[in-house]
């Protein structure tokens, strides 16, 4: 896999955002968006099991999905309190998925500001927590509603790895998902060429978020991420400016999910492999035209 590091600036103008990465469709880490937030200091461990704490909410294992295993199913469910204290005593594999804190809190969006200067359509209803122990692991993956992300990290480490959306057969997208049939667990250390051997053609970008870090992502990009430490982040979405993005959209939220999970609950043994099977003719054919 070719790897390139996200450019990294501590601020940026409009202008230049637009042209050297909103429009040219390129990651960006911006050091100091955040910086003035009152939640840069505010948002603790503490200060969410205090306003939420007693919220019910949804685990992910680092398992990947199984065959009769639906979009978006959680593996477990605990109180929001509760996942917290095992996050503080030590590594746990478990992490929170879309979580909208806000709905609970209304008054914490107060407490940092939406990029509208940089870019516009943000979904001001859907800010996400996103909470992981250190170890856990977000499987790559690209998001369904298509979203401009700007994704800031609270608290530790997150490893990220990016690829823009027409990298997809190199890394095994499976039809009627959003998600790789490769593993790309530890891959800064081994990366499973040998039986993904398409994944030595990918271009990836790929950086270290710390606390108050903001990622720029570009709606339709792959993402792996790895909690180096336990934290959480915050995701702000923007809808695509375009109709056609728009549309793509909808289309991967009504269309293409409903069928990979009507064909989840008809034929879940037959459908796990055969879409499998279909991930790699799509990169063996991608090899061979590369010659």
């Amino acid at each position: 896999m070719h790897l390139t590091s996200i450019d990294r600036v501590e601020s940026i103008s409009a202008e230049v955002f637009r042209k050297k990465y909103f429009e040219p469709r390129k990651p960006l880490v911006i050091t100091g968006l955040s910086r003035n937030w009152p939640a840069y200091e505010k948002w603790t461990w503490d200060y969410f099991k205090s306003i939420v704490g007693q919220q019910t909410v949804g685990l992910y294992n680092n398992e990947r999905a199984g065959a009769k295993t639906l979009v978006n199913g959680a593996d477990t469910y605990i109180s929001f309190g509760e996942y917290l204290d095992m996050v503080r005593k030590g590594p746990v594999q478990l992490r929170i998925f879309l979580f909208n804190i806000f709905q609970h809190a209304p008054e914490i969006v107060k407490d940092f500001t939406w990029p509208d200067q940089l870019l516009s359509g943000f979904l001001k209803k859907y800010p996400m927590l996103f909470v992981g122990g250190a170890g856990s692991v977000a499987h790559m993956h690209y998001d369904i509603d298509l979203s401009h992300i700007f994704h800031t990290q609270f608290i530790g480490r997150k490893r990220v790895l990016l690829l823009e959306n027409r990298q997809s057969p190199y890394i095994y997208r499976m039809p009627f998902t959003v998600e790789s049939a490769a593993s790309f667990v530890n891959w800064h250390d081994h990366l499973d060429t040998e039986h993904f051997p398409a994944l030595e053609k990918a271009q990836a970008y790929t950086t270290v978020l710390e606390h108050g870090d903001t990622l720029f992502m570009p709606g339709g990009y792959w993402h792996h991420m790895e909690y180096m430490d336990s934290g959480f982040a915050m995701s702000l979405r923007a809808l695509d400016e375009t109709l056609t993005g728009k549309l793509n959209g909808l289309y991967h939220i009504v269309g293409l999910r409903s069928m990979n999970n009507l064909l989840i609950r008809l034929a879940p043994e037959w459908w796990y492999h055969y879409k499998r099977k279909v991930a790699r003719r799509r990169a063996e054919r991608v090899l061979e035209a590369a010659g």
